[in-house]
C-alpha cells in the first residue's frame, strides 16, 4: 500500500495509514501484513474472534507495541510524535473500570483530557474550562458533572471517559470494547453518541467490539481481523455467518444426511 502523499505533503483527508504492519509477541506472529487506511469522518468497526489481534492492532497504532515490520502514520506523523498530542482520543477496555470508592467527579475526570506537558503546572484557564464544558455537553452528562464517577452507571462512566478524550479536542477516537458491561439502553445511547460525533462533529472513529449486531448498525465500514485482515468493506457487504466461517477456514462439522432410504 502506498501512502497518500503528494511529494512530501500529507493528504489532509487521510487520518491513519497502517502500511504492511506485522507484530510478534513472545516469538509468535500476532499480526501479519496489515494494510489499513482511515479517512476523515469514517466510523470503522473492527471485529474478530478472541485472540485475533484486535487489541494488539490498536496498541500498535498507538505506538505502545513495537512493530516487527511496516509503518504507522497518524496525520502523517509516527504514533509517538509530540505533534499528535491532543489529536488522538484513546478509550481502553479498562478505562471506565475505576474503583467505586474513587473520589473524582465527572468534571475532574474530563478535565484530565486537557492536561499536557506544557500546562500541567498551570491553573485551568478559560479555554480549558470551555473545552471541558463542551465535552460534557456533547456526551449529555451535564446533570451529573459534579457527581463522583463511582456513583454513575456503566454507560455513564463510558460517556465520561469518552468526554475526557473529547476535551483534548481529539480528531481520531480509538475505542476498545466500549460496549462491554453496559445494558441495552446504555449501549444504544452510546452508539447514538458515537454516530453523532462522526456525522455532526467530523470525528474519525475506530472501534473494536464483540457485539457484531450493534456495531453493524452504526459503522460505515467493517474490518474482520484474524491475524490478517480477512474482510474490509462496507457494512452492507459484511459477510453472513456462513461466509465468515469460510473466511476463517471452518468447515462443516455435521455429517451429510444419508441419501439411502432405510429399508
Amino acid at each position: 500500500m502506498k501512502s497518500m502523499k503528494v511529494g512530501n505533503v500529507w493528504d489532509d483527508a487521510l487520518i491513519l495509514d497502517v502500511n504492511n504492519v506485522s507484530v510478534s509477541r513472545s516469538g509468535k506472529m500476532i499480526l501479519r501484513d496489515i494494510d489499513l487506511r482511515l479517512s476523515k469522518g469514517e466510523f470503522v468497526g473492527l471485529v474478530g474472534p478472541n485472540g485475533s489481534g484486535k487489541s494488539t492492532l490498536l496498541l500498535s497504532i498507538l505506538g505502545v507495541l513495537k512493530l516487527h515490520s511496516g509503518a504507522v502514520r497518524i496525520f502523517g506523523e509516527p504514533p509517538m510524535s509530540r505533534r499528535l498530542h491532543g489529536r488522538i482520543g484513546w478509550v481502553s477496555q479498562a478505562a471506565s473500570n475505576l474503583p467505586r470508592d474513587i473520589k473524582i467527579t465527572v468534571r475532574e475526570l474530563v478535565q484530565l483530557g486537557t492536561v499536557n506537558s506544557k500546562n500541567m503546572l498551570e491553573l485551568v484557564d478559560r479555554k480549558r474550562r470551555q473545552q471541558v464544558n463542551k465535552a460534557i455537553q456533547m456526551v449529555d452528562l451535564e446533570d451529573v458533572k459534579n457527581t463522583d464517577i463511582g456513583r454513575l452507571s456503566g454507560g455513564q462512566r463510558q460517556r465520561a471517559v469518552i468526554a475526557r478524550a473529547l476535551a483534548s479536542e481529539a480528531e481520531l477516537i480509538i475505542l476498545d470494547e466500549p460496549l462491554v458491561g453496559i445494558d441495552r439502553e446504555s449501549r444504544n445511547s452510546l452508539l447514538k453518541l458515537l454516530d453523532g460525533l462522526c456525522h455532526d462533529e467530523g470525528k474519525t472513529i475506530l472501534m473494536v467490539s464483540h457485539d457484531l449486531a450493534a456495531i453493524r448498525q452504526t459503522a460505515h465500514r467493517m474490518i474482520f481481523l484474524e491475524e490478517s485482515i480477512r474482510f474490509d468493506g462496507t457494512t452492507e457487504e459484511f459477510p453472513d455467518l456462513v461466509e465468515l466461517a469460510d473466511l476463517r477456514g471452518i468447515g462443516n462439522v455435521h455429517d451429510e444426511p444419508n441419501s439411502k432410504e432405510v429399508e
